[in-house]
């Protein structure tokens, strides 16, 4: 099977403006970090960014939007990065929120060709606004639309050569379903085995869905530097 392990300028070639962007970290965390890194110094502007969080202003898909390259965020929240906040009320930043289990659901639907879901979640609130709503056996429910990105840029722990993933503990939570749901597929990994040096339980997704590999080149990362702030800031040791 053909290597799928790429140069970092390589990766890079496959970002332009206003593409559809799906970012796998959760607040900074499990980042592509390398990558992100290289987008903000190409200079790719007016991103369409799916991501779980606006992450932080110096982790993750934060540092592209507080660098206002961002255009547009579809996100569960932006409340640890306060220049998400100020581009929202300033018109800069146009933001789509969507409940946390909705979001994952829109994601999964786009990767596996469905039309969207549906559910009772966000009924009765601003959510509903604009979107059709369905009585199935008298309960009331409402469309939920599906997501798909041009690009899925996603952080994994390990990948063989041939591009099987494999995500330690949480880190794949969000990451394993984007994968299916973008055009192109670019995974930043921690760790490069050969092929068949993952075992098949280690697969978490396949190889045929991966486009490309790139062996980051910056620290390894396995604590949470967003919870270490935190808990820094509650034992006031952060002021």
């Amino acid at each position: 099977m053909l290597s799928k392990v790429v140069t970092k300028e390589e990766a890079l070639s496959k970002f332009c403006d206003g593409q559809t962007i799906m970012f796998s970290d959760w607040h900074g965390e499990f980042a592509a970090d390398d990558l992100i890194d290289g987008v903000l110094e190409k200079g790719v502007k007016d991103i369409k960014a799916i991501a779980v969080s606006a992450g932080m202003p110096d982790l993750g898909v934060g540092k592209l939007i507080e660098a206002k390259r961002v255009k547009s965020l579809i996100t569960t929240h932006i409340a640890f990065n306060p220049c998400a906040k100020e581009q929202m009320f300033a018109g800069e930043l146009d933001v789509e929120f969507s409940p946390q289990g909705t979001f994952s659901e829109r994601i999964r639907c786009g990767g596996f060709g469905l039309g969207g879901c549906l559910t009772p979640t966000g009924l009765g609130t601003e959510v509903e606004e604009g979107k059709q709503k369905f009585n199935i056996n008298g309960k009331e429910y409402l469309l939920e639309l599906p997501l798909r990105a041009d690009i899925a840029l996603i952080k994994a722990t390990k990948a063989d050569t041939a591009g099987n993933l494999y995500f330690r503990m949480t880190s794949g939570a969000i990451a394993d379903s984007m994968a299916f749901a973008a055009d192109t597929v670019i995974v930043e990994v921690e760790e490069l085995v050969e092929l068949g040096e993952l075992g098949p339980e280690e697969v978490h997704v396949p190889a045929p869905i991966v486009d490309m590999v790139y062996v980051r080149t910056g620290q390894k990362r396995h604590t949470c530097p967003l919870w270490q702030r935190l808990r820094a800031k509650a034992e006031g040791r952060d002021k």
